[in-house]
């Protein structure tokens, strides 16, 4: 069996999906085979193994007490993808059994400090990678807070569920297979004092396809849904016919921050606009992002249907390339169905608005932690929705993403009691 199987065949064992991708690899390399004949048996009752093991091909029985009652002696049958170690109070017998053994000195590995990098912790890491950390509580079901440093906007983040849900479906899949696509549904309002389930279904897992479904659940409701396709690499034709529009350097470009101070004196500004925005507290995204045209423009400011602006995430990311699109999926909602609204905006114009659905393509590999250029732009509203669409590119100009959303634009209802806008 070559390392590319065994791989696949570890991304399937519900014990390791929380794990990293390059720990995943590691613990690939680092496994032997073992077989067994028929009647044979691979762990006797206080016996200490050498380590952790895989079934590969066959099936196993346990026998023996698995609980301090000496009475009662269960038996189960343990079959593909299933998993043991010394410390059992039991027996493993078998017929014919192939295992993958893991050796006492590598089970650390089983062990992990973060799901996306075997070398940090949560608290270690950048914020949109702790945001991005699930915690396992079943098998194909993930657990999430939302953070206090987390943008909320009166009610969970958009980008936090399509981010965290893609990220729960990455956990689920072997680490060669990467996403291709994805498309979600926004339901209801999220809670952010509260925390969020993941659960996944694994419609299908071919051999270089895999297909997951996820439900985001808050007190019982599925409040967000994406589906999502994964792919291994592979090789093929290839060809670009967009191109990237020139724009300035990210280092030319200011910074949301000194954009904030520099609007703050600008006459050209209303006093009242001023005043409001010097009264809040800025708090920093997690995405660093900065327009490639800085206007004077306010919320209440007729412009083109169309914005550009580099972002990255803010911090030094962990190597999963899972990861980088889950982070990319989670900046992609920060600003762009806003953009719909431009050309609609008015003096004392005051509207709400909620995202329906958003899809993504990712064509190339990228770093959701280097520069990254979002074209944006808004072909169509009516009937009080907006259509956006937009583009990633590379600072190399490769085209990395595509993207479109739709959502629901309405004046502001009078009627604050309301308790949904859809």
């Amino acid at each position: 069996m070559n390392t590319e199987s065994v791989i696949e065949f570890l991304g399937a064992v519900p014990l390791l999906q929380r794990l990293p991708g390059s720990s995943l690899k590691k613990i690939a390399e680092l496994v032997t085979v073992k077989n067994y004949e028929k009647g044979q048996c691979v762990i006797r009752e206080g016996e200490i193994g050498e380590g952790t093991y895989f079934i590969w091909e066959g099936e196993a029985e346990v026998s023996g007490s698995v609980h301090s009652e000496r009475d009662a002696r269960p038996e189960f049958q343990l079959q593909r993808y299933d998993y043991f170690a010394d410390g059992v109070i039991a027996s493993i017998q078998q017929a014919e059994l192939t295992c993958l053994l893991l050796p006492h000195e590598h089970c650390t590995l089983l062990r992990p400090k973060s799901m996306w990098s075997a070398d940090k912790t949560p608290d270690s890491c950048s914020l949109v990678e702790s945001i991005l950390h699930l915690e396992p509580i079943e098998v194909n079901i993930f657990q999430c807070i939302t953070l206090p440093d987390a943008p909320k906007f009166g009610k969970v983040f958009g980008g936090q569920f399509v981010g965290q849900a893609l990220a729960a479906a990455s956990k689920t899949v072997d680490c060669l297979k990467i996403v291709h696509s994805l498309h979600a549904y926004f339901l209801l309002a999220g809670d952010f004092n509260m925390p969020i389930l993941y659960e996944v279904d694994r419609v299908r897992d071919g051999k270089s396809f895999a297909t997951r479904r996820v439900n985001a659940i808050q007190k019982g409701n599925v409040v967000f849904a994406l589906i999502a396709s994964f792919q291994k690499e592979q090789l093929g034709f290839d060809h670009q016919e967009v191109t990237m529009p020139n724009v300035p350097e990210p280092e030319m470009l200011l910074s949301m921050e000194e954009l904030r101070e520099r609007r703050l004196i600008d006459p050209r500004l209303p006093r009242s606009y001023r005043n409001k925005v010097a009264s809040k507290d800025f708090v920093p995204w997690p995405i660093e992002i900065r327009f490639c045209e800085p206007t004077t423009n306010t919320s209440q400011t007729k412009s083109p249907p169309s914005l550009r602006y580099w972002f990255r995430a803010r911090g030094k990311l962990s190597d999963d390339r899972a990861l980088h699109r889950c982070a990319a999926a989670y900046a992609s909602d920060l600003l762009f169905l806003q953009v719909s609204l431009n050309p609609h905006r008015a003096k004392g114009l005051k509207t709400a608005h909620v995202s329906l659905d958003h899809s993504m393509w990712f064509h190339r590999p990228f770093r959701a932690d280097d520069w990254i250029l979002f074209v944006i732009t808004s072909p169509a509203a009516s009937h009080c929705r907006g259509f956006v669409s937009g583009q990633m590119f590379n600072r190399k100009g490769e085209h990395v993403v595509s993207l479109t959303q739709e959502g629901l634009f309405r004046k502001a209802s009078s009627n604050p009691a309301a308790a949904s806008k859809l």
